[in-house]
């Protein structure tokens, strides 16, 4: 029988909601479940599904509801409060973009004027240095509010685009040591402070909606 046609007993079929497709379990005939679990493979879709674009695009539950997932519980905000990693890092953050802006002022003049080498590879050795020390840091204080290093849920993406990160300032230091031609190095450089940036804007949002969260909250 098609959708829209009445059932057999006069009364009208339910047609499905637009756009929503269920996911139950698969029934057979003699009301046995089919060899494929489709509410089980639903969860597994919900777990694994850590895109921070996924509640904007509808995929989760809690976008469907109007209700966004906040960034911490009560209790992580609570830990969040007391660790002292969480002062670290609103120190070294704002330091090592002030160490990445001066970098690139360096390293321009370099490209631009061929003078200068010395100071722009001293200064993206230092940037490479807060970095690792940001990254270190930044692990404790995700231990500490979320029980694990890297990857915790609230940060997945963000952790992932770090690793991008290091590995484009752990390719300039490889270069440098390699001896390849210096304005090779300061491009990689370049690319790396982009990278860098990228990933302090996902931060620096993330860390936006968690306070506008807070404030709609109260």
């Amino acid at each position: 029988m098609g959708y829209g046609s009445a059932s057999q007993a006069g009364r009208p079929a339910i047609l499905p909601a637009p756009g929503r497709l269920s996911l139950g379990p698969a029934r057979v005939a003699g009301g046995r479940q089919g060899l494929f679990p489709l509410a089980a493979l639903e969860r597994w879709i919900g777990a694994a599904d850590c895109c921070p674009w996924a509640a904007s695009c509808g995929r989760t539950p809690a976008a469907r509801a109007g209700a966004p997932r906040p960034l911490y519980t009560p209790e992580q905000r609570r830990r969040r409060d007391a660790s002292k990693w969480t002062t670290v890092q609103a120190l070294l953050a704002p330091t090592q973009f002030l160490i990445c802006l001066i970098s690139v002022a360096l390293v321009l003049h370099y490209l631009a004027t061929g003078a200068g080498y010395g100071a722009a590879t001293a200064s993206i050795l230092v940037k490479t240095a807060a970095l690792g020390t940001i990254m270190v840091t930044g692990s404790l204080w995700e231990r500490d509010i979320f029980g694990q290093y890297l990857f915790a849920p609230a940060f997945f993406w963000e952790d992932v685009f770090s690793l991008l990160v290091i590995a484009l300032h752990l390719a300039y230091v490889a270069a440098l040591l390699g001896g390849v031609a210096a304005p090779q190095q300061m491009l990689i450089a370049l690319s790396a402070y982009a990278a860098y940036i990228v990933n302090a804007t996902q931060f620096v949002l993330k860390m936006r909606a968690a306070r506008q969260g807070a404030a709609d909250a109260r």
